[in-house]
């Protein structure tokens, strides 16, 4: 018999997209063949705790970890062991739960997508799903992204940075600065995050001071950018050296732009897919994508969306994202399934990259000389 793959199914995060996580990993565990893995479930709650056990989902949907017990990963390789941590009599004892062969970090946002969980696993020598720490600092970083794009033109919109600190020494700066962009409307984002929390469109400078301030709340750099009276396309990618990309689609928010309630709540946003544009639009959107992901050494999945302008029919690269949502509605696994790759092939490929990935890896000498 073939012998199952150990895989650690990670879960939650200490994010504001934490909720998203537990929406994406239920999808995900729910296609997972118990022929061919032996799944470990593993649960980071909000304030960074792993836990474990025999349901973790459940258990963070109740928001609860009872029943749970604390593990830890060593950041040492050799061995990607799972340990269990427990307390008696006043004394921490440690245990071996399990040895993992490959992990699946399905966490959205900081502290899962941005490249601190992928230097661990780097660290630990351990396999795991998605972009490596390059890819996912850079893709979660919307200015630095935007910055590597326009380095390889790729279109993007015009767009500035600004920190907590910035706020807070001069707002009025800040002001004049976004006001310079563009004129209204303009997005804010927290630079290092994703679906869409802290995003507003600021139509006049009430609104931008109120969106600065809200985005402030999420990350130390906040994005203020151009708005573009846009349609919205997205297209996966998937792959390692040789990426490949899926036919595109496009969403139809039902709020004024893809916001968090647009995306996970209300339903009633439309979804195209293939996008109805032409020939020449969709081979440009696949190959800008590809080229976006191969631009930040993305790997096993992204993500790619852009904006196309209503008005001068003009594509821009918005934004990519190295671990896109997995939920049952969302557009990554639909437009694959779409381009005839169903949702549990598509996990086996992301978790078949993930191993080709560490076997590359290893391939790098770690010392000098003979």
């Amino acid at each position: 018999m073939t012998k199952k793959i150990r895989l650690g199914v990670i879960l939650g995060g200490r994010s504001g997209e934490h909720e998203v996580s537990l929406m994406s990993s239920r999808s995900v565990l729910s296609v997972l063949n118990p022929d061919k893995y032996d799944v470990v479930q593993i649960g980071i709650d909000h304030e960074g705790i792993w836990w474990s056990g025999n349901d973790v989902i459940s258990a963070f949907e109740k928001h609860t970890t009872a029943g749970l017990y604390r593990v830890f990963l060593l950041p040492e390789p050799g061995t990607a062991m799972l340990f269990k941590r427990e307390a008696s009599n006043g004394k921490e004892t440690i245990a071996p739960v399990a040895e993992l062969d490959v992990v699946f970090p399905e966490l959205h946002g900081t502290f899962g997508e941005d490249g601190t969980l992928q230097g661990f696993f780097e660290m630990a020598d351990v396999a795991y799903v998605g972009a490596g720490v390059l890819g996912s600092s850079v893709g979660m970083d919307k200015g630095v992204f935007k910055d590597v794009m326009r380095a390889n033109n790729i279109p993007v919109v015009d767009w500035l940075i600004c920190t907590r600190k910035d706020i807070d020494t001069d707002m009025n700066a800040v002001v004049s600065r976004a006001e310079k962009i563009a004129p209204y409307p303009l997005f804010i984002k927290p630079a290092n995050l994703g679906s869409s929390v802290g995003i507003s469109k600021a139509k006049n400078r009430p609104d931008l001071l109120k969106g600065i301030l809200d985005a402030a709340r999420y990350d130390r750099r906040i994005l203020i950018e151009k708005g573009v009276n846009a349609r919205e396309i997205e297209v996966s990618v998937l792959g390692n050296e040789n990426p490949r990309a899926s036919v595109p689609g496009e969403i139809k928010p039902s709020d004024e732009f893809y916001s968090y309630n647009a995306k996970y709540i209300d339903g009633r946003s439309e979804l195209f897919i293939p996008a109805p544009i032409s020939d020449d639009l969709i081979k440009q959107v696949q190959d800008l994508a590809v080229k976006s992901y191969k631009a930040i050494d993305c790997a096993g999945m992204a993500r790619v969306d852009f904006l196309l302008d209503r008005d001068t029919d003009k594509l821009y690269l918005n934004e990519i994202n190295t671990i896109p949502g997995f939920t049952s509605i969302s557009m990554y696994p639909k437009l694959w399934e779409a381009s005839g790759l169903p949702y549990a092939r598509l996990v086996d490929e992301l978790i078949d990259l993930a191993l080709e990935r560490k076997a590359e890896r290893s391939k790098s000498k770690r010392t000098f000389g003979d």
